[in-house]
Parts: structure tokens; sequence; C-alpha cells
């Protein structure tokens, strides 16, 4: 217990929570917007990947860093408007499209990472965000623009879904999608923008990776990350500031059991410091998800007309 405390007295040990963090807060704003307006988007793994890769591939190529964040939010935004055709436009399974764009962006970012770089070794390498020395607070002092990205959108996010008629909107096709077209709202629409902007903030998620974590595109990368942010949208109760504690629980376990690790203490193998987070995870959104209130409308396609 001693080790504990002494490691979370550190001001790195905050550090490295925020780093880790970062993409979760990012991808799982992604997700939120998503299923806010009742599409469940399990394609979030692979578009991260995406985003990593055309991100990092955009600033090796020359692109200002900043352009780099763009090219993965483009990226992503493709990926979502494919995900709303077949989902919003098609009403085809939302489970099923998501693990197929998933398994797309996955498999065409190994390939083009293959094709670019067909005889490299090693990861070729970028030079990334530098840290915000210039800022005068604590902890986010060390960390890069895209984390401080991150905490700024979680209350813009929180502003638009319920203080702006586009937010009412929003909201009401993920509750009564029926209600929402008697008013004039376009359902169809708006599900397919929420999905497109979600999926763009899924893409910035996994450039965070190659443009702020490390400077390098690497196979599995995004280890799982996507599919934590799916869980915490549930842990959050579909909620932008709880979305925010989630991610940050999450973060706090995770480099909890990297410092623990390190410690070397050999009366537990490492693999039970691993699973930690997820275990300590699984069990706050047990107890947390029995009360969440999820939207009426998730995962049930809708067609202009029907009743």
């Amino acid at each position: 217990m001693s080790d504990v405390f002494d490691i979370v007295s550190h001001a790195a040990f905050w550090v490295a929570l925020l780093r880790i963090a970062t993409p979760l807060i990012l991808g799982t704003l992604g997700v939120l917007m998503c299923e806010r307006a009742g599409v469940l988007n399990l394609g979030i793994e692979g578009i991260m990947v995406a985003g990593a890769f055309g991100g990092w591939l955009a600033v090796y190529a020359g692109a200002p860093l900043w352009w780099g964040v763009a090219a993965a939010a483009l990226v992503g935004a493709a990926f979502g408007l494919l995900h709303a055709w077949l989902t919003v436009g098609l009403a085809l399974s939302q489970h099923v499209c998501g693990l197929g764009i998933t398994l797309l962006a996955t498999s065409l970012s190994y390939y083009g990472y293959r094709v670019s770089f067909p005889k490299v070794s090693t990861p070729p390498t970028v030079t990334p965000f530098a840290p915000m020395d210039w800022l005068p607070v604590p902890v986010l002092d060390a960390q890069t623009p895209m984390t401080l990205l991150a905490l700024l959108l979680v209350p813009l996010i929180g502003w638009l879904l319920y203080r702006t008629p586009a937010g009412l909107a929003l909201r009401m096709v993920g509750e009564n999608p029926q209600a929402a077209e008697s008013q004039g709202v376009s359902v169809a629409a708006t599900r397919t923008a929420a999905i497109v902007a979600g999926s763009a903030l899924m893409g910035v998620a996994g450039s965070f990776l190659t443009l702020s974590a490390f400077n390098a595109f690497f196979f599995n990368m995004v280890n799982g990350r996507g599919w934590i942010c799916v869980a915490l949208v549930v842990f959050a109760s579909w909620r932008p500031g709880k979305a925010l504690l989630g991610a940050l629980l999450f973060a706090f376990f995770d480099a909890l059991q990297l410092r623990l690790q390190q410690a070397g203490d050999a009366a537990l193998p490492y693999q039970v410091y691993l699973m930690l987070p997820y275990v300590l995870s699984i069990l706050a959104l047990v107890l947390v998800a029995r009360k969440a209130s999820y939207p009426q409308a998730l995962m049930k396609p809708y067609r202009k007309g029907e009743r």
C-alpha cells in the first residue's frame, strides 16, 4: 500500500495519467456523439488505427502537425460516412457494419503502410507535438496541445448537446425519431452528421498516438483502446462530463499498473498488473451501468414514415 501512495504522490504519475487518458477522452466523445443519435459505432477500433496512420503519413509527407490531425479527422469522417450509409441509409445491422468497418479500416491501414514502406525494418519517425512548457499549469504544462484540445472538447460538446437546437435535435433522434420527424427534423441527416462528426473525433484520437504520444506508426498500437471507449460511454451514461471522469479513472488504473510493474514486486506476476485496469473498470462499469439511462432508439434502424 505504501508503494501506491508513493507512486500517486509524484507529479510524473499524473502527467502519465493525463497522457494515457487523452485518446480515451477523444474516442469516448466520438462514440457518445454517435450513440446519442441512436447509432452504435463499433468501427472505432479500426477508425482509430486509420486515423493514426493517416495523420502520421500526412506529417511524414511534409504536412504540418495540425494538418496531420486534420487528415486523421478526414479519414475518420470518411469511414463514418460509410458507416452512416450502411446503418442509416440501408438500415443494416449496426453491430455487423461496425465490426466490418473496424476490419476494413485496420486492413487498409496496414496494407497502406506495407505499400508505402516495403523495405523498412523499423518504423520511420516524425517530429511530434512538443509539450506546452509555456503553460503555467502544473501537469498540464507537460502535455501536448492535443491533450488541451481533448479537455476543451468536453465542455464544448456538452454545450452543443444540451444548449443548442442542433444538440436537441441530435438527442431527439436518439430517443424518439418519430417525434423528431414530426417536428420537421431529418432523422437520416441528423444521424449521418452525428456519425461523421463522431468518427472524425475517433480519427483524431488515433492521431494522438502517432503525433503526440509516439512519433511513429506501428501495428497494434491502438491495442483495444476503441473497445474501452465503447464501454466508457456506458459508464458515463452518455454524458460528456462523466465520460471525462471515466477516461481519467481507467487511465489512473493503467498508469498505476505500469508503475507497480516497474517497482519490481516479485510477489505478483506481471499479468496481474496488466489486467488490473480492466478488472477495476469492469467493476465500476457494472456498478454504474445498472442505473444508466441509455438513448431509447439506440441500435434501432429507422425508416421515414414507419411507425
